[in-house]
């Protein structure tokens, strides 16, 4: 039987200062409609305009997770995404009235409590799970920092840190079920080394910080002196080294309590997914920018996923959108190298061409004599100027404008492509086009049947 989605009972109202902002913020979980998704929204700004927390509008992960749509930004997300998560639901909208939320006691408990005694409800929309269908990795040699998601029939996660500290050690901690979340994850505190600490606090950034909010990790031997000087920082009578090696300022809800905490975090980085998942997840030493990194590779995915169940329609009785000559007129091609003949869709995310192959193509001659092939280089060189299409008609003034190859990735070829055949390329933005940079999933179909995909990504230069 089919989960619904859910969303709140009623509205939750929190007030806080924000962790890096030191600004005292009011901020409301409401009730959303099906398939809503995690939106926030800036009740202090003109129009009160909304950001989608998707991991695509990620642009800050240094100290925390920042989002940021059409020039608007909420920062510091991670812990209220990761209780969303946590809770299973699906639909909410924040209201904020600053530009970052609520540090709160730095873990998500107070927001998880909330949202149990206010309750949830479900929806009329069944809930939409992305089934993963192959490994996905993330790894970066230098930092140590390695993430796999594994198909599973559930979702997991099992966390790994190691500092090189001799206070934390090595440290792990795992999720089995969601259901879990709000006893052994959601209570985990941020934890910050001392050397972290001065650095935040000599260079303004940890403005709503103190003592309550988070563990402090002793990775060096201080003095009297200099813990008296962090106490007064913080505001604090007296702090002293406990023997576990962290200041007294709090005591450990579970003796691996940052193992946790990091497995919190990645929690709520993954959310930005924007839609449930199934897979075994398993994570060394990781922070937010390796998981946002992992998040939109596993978004892309689901997009990709999604796309290839909508293969085009071509019904040559129908005019084109765009004939040869309006092509000629937006793309610089010209023979033997224009390899795309009419458009027959186009909307802003997505484009639709045609080429039909003969016999006559000047490479057949050599590719191969007696078994004409079309050279999968020049597929994807037909997708690539279908795409140019696409990201052209963005632009007031495309003839002043070309596109040139960045990347070209996980391109496979499903069969031949000979003469006789009709190919219709179809390219998807996978992203919004950002600083001239434009990434796309490419198929290419003749009839129903795919012959070629594959990631291209490429960038728009003006034409000096």
């Amino acid at each position: 039987m089919s989960e619904k989605q859910r969303t709140l009972k009623a509205p939750v109202a929190f007030k806080g200062k924000g962790l890096h902002t030191g600004l005292e913020v009011n901020m409301t979980f409401h009730p959303a409609p099906d398939s809503h998704g995690y939106v926030f929204k800036r009740i202090d700004l003109p129009g009160q305009p909304l950001v989608n927390a998707l991991a695509e509008h990620v642009v800050e992960t240094s100290r925390g997770t920042t989002i940021e749509e059409n020039g608007v930004r909420v920062g510091t997300i991670e812990h209220v995404v990761a209780s969303f998560a946590g809770m299973s639901l699906d639909n909410v909208l924040v209201e904020i009235d600053g530009p970052e939320t609520p540090i709160l006691d730095g873990s998500a408990l107070e927001y998880v409590k909330a949202i149990e005694r206010t309750g949830t409800v479900e929806q009329q929309t069944d809930r939409k799970y992305f089934i993963l269908k192959e490994k996905v990795e993330y790894y970066d040699a230098e930092q140590g920092i390695h993430i796999i998601a594994y198909p599973d029939k559930i979702q997991s996660i099992n966390v790994l840190i190691d500092y090189n500290s001799k206070v934390l050690g090595n440290q792990y901690a795992s999720l089995e079920s969601v259901e879990d979340f709000k006893t052994e994850i959601a209570p985990c505190r941020t934890f910050v080394f001392l050397h972290e600490l001065e650095y935040l606090s000599k260079n303004n950034l940890i403005k709503g910080g103190d003592l309550d909010n988070a563990i402090i990790i002793m990775d060096r031997q201080v003095s009297q002196e200099e813990l008296d000087r962090l106490a007064e920082l913080f505001h604090k009578p007296k702090i002293k080294v406990q023997p576990e090696g962290i200041l007294n300022n709090v005591e450990l809800r579970f003796p691996n309590e940052p193992a946790r905490h990091k497995l919190l975090d990645l929690v709520g980085d993954l959310a930005l997914v924007g839609r449930w998942f199934k897979a075994r997840i398993i994570a060394t030493r990781p922070g937010h920018q390796s998981n946002n990194e992992f998040a939109r590779s596993l978004r892309q995915l689901m997009k990709k996923t999604v796309l290839q169940k909508q293969v085009p329609v071509y019904n040559p009785n129908l005019d084109p959108i765009l004939d040869i000559n309006e092509i000629r007129s937006k793309l610089p091609h010209r023979y033997p190298f224009l390899l795309i003949d009419k458009v027959i869709h186009m909307d802003e995310k997505s484009v639709v061409c045609i080429k039909n192959v003969t016999i006559n193509e000047p490479f057949f001659v050599g590719h191969f004599p007696g078994e004409p092939i079309m050279p999968g280089v020049l597929q994807i060189e037909a997708a690539a100027q279908a795409g140019g299409m696409l990201v052209m008609a963005t632009l007031p003034d495309p003839e002043n404008y070309s596109t040139y190859f960045l990347k070209i990735d996980k391109v496979k070829f499903k069969q031949k492509v000979v003469p006789g055949d009709t190919l219709i390329l179809k390219m998807n933005l996978l992203e919004p086009v950002r600083r001239g940079i434009a990434t796309m999933f490419a198929e290419i179909f003749v009839g129903n049947k795919l012959v070629m995909e594959g990631e291209l990504m490429a960038q728009i230069v003006k034409i000096k």
